[in-house]
């Protein structure tokens, strides 16, 4: 039995709309160095905010302005992120869930005892360094160190590895956030 020719037209309208609409969204897709630069950026005025949020109104307002950070920046409404804290050690070491991640920016949290909040250290500007940073597709990894200045001007260096992500939206998500202190041989 043969299909009738609108049918055929209409598959093939169909296929071709699907074929456009999946080489429109890989190029959607495509992160470049910019955006990766843009978000590490976004990331470092981010931090700074929730230490004025921290100085203006205290940690109620900082975790205000944490939780918005979160929200916009990292992929826990997508699903699990792969974060390590530079100071989290232990049983709290790695947050794959949002709470942890808020609790390590401004404490507070009984089930992270250990967290005093690394975003309420008065932080006042910052420095990104990468030493690479690899693209693939909607993926970027950067990896390199981040240097944060304090009110009184001292300047910590952290070792900073980055997984981004386009999300549906087209918006980067940090999906991937591990931080250490710099090695230093005894």
């Amino acid at each position: 039995m043969r299909k009738p020719v609108c049918s055929i037209i209409a598959a093939a309208a169909l296929v071709l709309s699907t074929s456009q609409a999946m080489a429109a969204n890989t190029e959607h897709a495509q992160l470049t160095k910019e955006e990766v630069l843009q978000a590490q950026q976004a990331w470092g005025e981010a931090l700074i905010s929730i230490s004025q949020a921290y100085t203006q109104g205290g940690r109620e307002q900082a975790e205000q302005r944490a939780r918005e950070v979160l929200d916009a920046a990292y992929g826990y409404g997508h699903g699990k992120v792969l974060f390590k804290p530079t100071l989290a050690s232990g049983e709290t070491t790695f947050r794959t869930e949002h709470d942890g991640a808020l609790a390590y920016f401004v404490g507070g949290n009984p089930a992270y005892p250990g967290d005093s909040g690394f975003a309420l250290k008065g932080w006042q500007a910052f420095e990104v360094e990468n030493a690479g940073v690899f693209i693939n597709g909607d993926l970027a990894l950067t990896m390199g160190n981040v240097m944060l200045t304090d009110a009184e001007g001292n300047v910590t260096t952290v070792d900073k590895t980055w997984g981004f992500q386009r999300d549906e939206e087209g918006g980067l998500r940090i999906i991937l956030h591990h931080s250490s202190l710099p090695f230093e041989a005894s």
